[in-house]
C-alpha cells in the first residue's frame, strides 16, 4: 500500500509534490523559514558565516538547523533547475 501525503484545501486534493513544485510556496518558505529570525541577522546567514569560519564548536543540533533552515533555498536551486532544464529540452525539440 502506498502512503500518499496530502492535504484537502477548497474541495481540492493537493499532494506533497504540488506543494514543492510550487514557486510561490517556495519563495515564501526561504522568506519565512530559510531566513527567520530575520534580526540581528538572518539566521541561516550567521550559520554559514560559522561554517565559513571553520565550524568550530558547532554540534548536532546546529548542523540540523543548517539543514532546516537552507532546506527552503535546496527546494528553490532544484525548481531553477528543473525550469532550466525543461525550457532547453523544448528549445531543443
Amino acid at each position: 500500500m502506498e502512503l500518499v501525503l496530502s492535504l484537502t484545501l477548497s474541495k481540492k486534493l493537493y499532494s506533497l509534490k504540488d506543494f514543492i513544485n510550487n514557486w510561490k510556496l517556495v519563495i515564501l518558505l526561504c522568506f519565512i523559514l530559510g531566513l527567520a529570525p530575520f534580526f540581528p541577522e538572518p539566521h541561516l546567514w550567521g550559520k554559514l558565516k560559522w561554517i565559513a569560519g571553520g565550524a568550530t564548536g558547532m554540534q548536532f543540533q546546529d548542523w540540523f538547523d543548517v539543514l532546516l533552515h537552507g532546506f527552503p533555498f535546496i527546494l528553490l536551486i532544484r525548481l531553477l533547475v528543473l525550469n532550466v532544464f525543461n525550457s532547453s529540452v523544448k528549445s531543443k525539440g
